[in-house]
């Protein structure tokens, strides 16, 4: 979607440091920067519809089905991200990555919220990244369709334009989605402006230890999103790599959408009371 608020050390810690491994004396060659993280990106997004009961499965006892169990979407998106220095910018490799995820409605205390069962992401940052914050991020292949301003070698964010994208999870092509636009709408798809919740899950390594399992919210600023275009839709997950999965493939596909979005992720704190 955890309380991981973080910040660098005003003054040098004895010994090597970092916000997450690899330390090194400086601290500057941990994997993941402290937040927090800006994100800008282009989506691809279809609402769909799950059985209630699949759905309901995956779950936490804390979690009741939302308000209209079943509801379900699919998500491909093409993220630039950087930390508050910005200095990822000044390398594509780095700051730039793909992922596919699927949400399910749910509800806390009456609240709306949503659930991110799986997430795939093409690169190691994002995939430390989303396990900091509970999200099940995998590795897999991500491609989608990008509007174009000129020429005829992509669609143009117009009516008719026509956009597609597709995982791949070893090798296997595991989802793929295409949503062919009729015109522009007033307000964002429901479920992407619910909060995400996650669960923070460290298994024990020491045999004294409790492992860490905590519902956590992510605290986010700075949303923006563009025009977003919405129309028809397909979406077909193909070739899945286990049965959990599969028993969210669509029973019914509704609206896509296309659209850029933008947030500021700062940290995370614990699904409490105060989230109902």
């Amino acid at each position: 979607m955890r309380s991981i608020e973080t910040t660098t050390p005003a003054t040098p810690m004895a010994g090597p440091h970092g916000y997450t491994l690899p330390l090194s004396p400086s601290g500057g060659s941990a994997m993941v920067t402290p937040p927090p993280w800006h994100f800008s990106g282009d989506v691809i997004m279809v609402d769909y519809r799950v059985d209630p009961a699949a759905a309901a499965r995956f779950l936490p006892p804390e979690l009741e089905p939302g308000p209209d169990p079943g509801e379900a979407a699919a998500i491909f998106a093409e993220w630039q991200w950087c930390s508050e220095s910005g200095a990822e910018l000044a390398d594509p490799a780095r700051c730039r990555f793909a992922e596919f995820l699927i949400l399910i409605s749910c509800r806390y205390r009456g609240r709306h919220l949503a659930r991110c069962p799986y997430a795939w992401v093409d690169s190691p940052v994002p995939l430390m990244r989303g396990w900091i914050q509970g999200m099940p991020k995998q590795f897999g292949t991500v491609h989608q369709i990008r509007p174009v301003a000129v020429g005829r070698a992509g669609p143009r964010l117009a009516g008719g334009g026509r956009f597609g994208g597709v995982l791949s999870v070893d090798g296997r092509r595991t989802a793929e989605a295409t949503v062919t636009l009729d015109g522009r709408i007033d307000r964002p798809p429901p479920l992407h402006t619910v909060p995400l919740v996650h669960t923070r899950l460290f298994p024990s390594w020491v045999p004294s230890e409790a492992p860490l399992n905590r519902l956590v919210v992510s605290e986010v600023t700075d949303i923006e999103f563009s025009d977003i275009w919405a129309g028809s839709a397909d979406l077909r997950l193909l070739d899945v790599p286990d049965a959990d999965l599969a028993g969210l493939a669509p029973v019914e596909v509704g609206r896509g959408y296309v659209f850029s979005y933008a947030e500021t992720l700062h940290h995370g704190r614990p699904l409490t009371d105060d989230d109902r």
